[in-house]
């Protein structure tokens, strides 16, 4: 059996079980925002002296911070997806990301589905939405990246 027949056999990943994994996924990855904004917050009582306000919303630093804060989200999902095509968040869901062809993706290929995954979330999941409407039930970065994410089955 070719790579890309079994990868056609398994189940997709329904959008109720990526939801799921993504909301999983919310706590590890607030937890290494915490750790990001650290040293913004150290920056900003050094240069502004005050220690009862927050960074100010839209300033180069809000900016710098949220663009950290991103790329460490991009490591965790990108790495955990390249060690073992899961993050913790689709591990009890039994999520996978693969190559359309059924082997590892390759790193460009993961960070591209993480940018588009990002842009999708920002225009409030139409991406993601896409899902239900693809003849594959693939999102718009499934497509673009040419991965895609199987449900594996349960271990006995």
């Amino acid at each position: 059996m070719t790579d890309a027949a079994s990868v056609a056999e398994k189940p997709r990943a329904l959008i109720v079980w990526r939801l799921l994994s993504l909301l999983y996924d919310v706590w590890p990855v607030l937890a290494m925002w915490f750790v990001v904004a650290i040293p913004f917050v150290l920056v900003d009582v050094a240069a502004s002296g005050n220690v009862r306000h927050n960074v100010e919303p839209f300033s180069l630093l809000a900016w710098l911070q949220w663009g950290c804060c991103w790329l460490v989200t991009g490591l965790y999902a990108v790495l955990s997806w390249r060690r073992g095509g899961q993050t913790l968040g689709m591990r009890p869901w039994r999520l996978k990301v693969v190559a359309a062809d059924g082997a590892a993706p390759t790193t460009g290929a993961l960070w591209r589905r993480y940018a588009l995954a990002t842009l999708s979330t920002l225009a409030g999941g139409l991406g993601f939405w896409w899902a239900w409407i693809d003849r594959d039930r693939l999102t718009f970065h499934d497509r673009f990246s040419s991965t895609r994410m199987i449900r594996l089955p349960k271990r006995r």
